[in-house]
């Protein structure tokens, strides 16, 4: 019987299998990933959102408006009390409700990435959730 000398070229193509060392790594990776098959999340790395951002949270005084007992908004993400500007109605590309300061909140990470998204998935009628907002 022969032996197998090499793999087939069909099967030398496959792409190395890469581990995260942590996971801020692991969610970098798949923030990139979602931008690059989002054209809209580039608005948020603009400075017109940036200084949207901070006039939202400095009207809120630093406080999360989601959670039952509001507290101060500290530290990077993805600590739990990390801020984040959340659009209280979903903009789903209209540029218009983007921007508009009255759709804008102060909420914490933590937050907004449970009980928002819960109610994000739940209002849609397929019940699939955008992942941002």
């Amino acid at each position: 019987m022969a032996r197998l000398k090499g793999l087939p070229k069909r099967l030398a193509a496959a792409p190395r299998a890469v581990g995260y060392s942590d996971r801020q790594a692991a969610e970098r990776a798949r923030n990139r990933a979602r931008a690059a098959g989002n054209s809209l999340r580039r608005l948020y790395s603009t400075k017109p959102w940036r200084d949207l951002r901070l006039v939202i949270l400095e009207r809120a005084g630093w406080m999360c408006q989601g959670c039952d007992r509001p507290h101060l908004l500290t530290g990077k993400a993805p600590a739990p009390h990390s801020p984040v500007v959340d659009h209280i109605e979903p903009h789903r590309g209209n540029l218009a409700l983007f921007w508009d300061e009255s759709n804008l909140q102060a909420v914490c990470k933590a937050w907004h990435d449970s009980e928002k998204q819960r109610q994000e998935k739940a209002a849609r009628p397929d019940g699939k959730g955008e992942g941002w907002g």
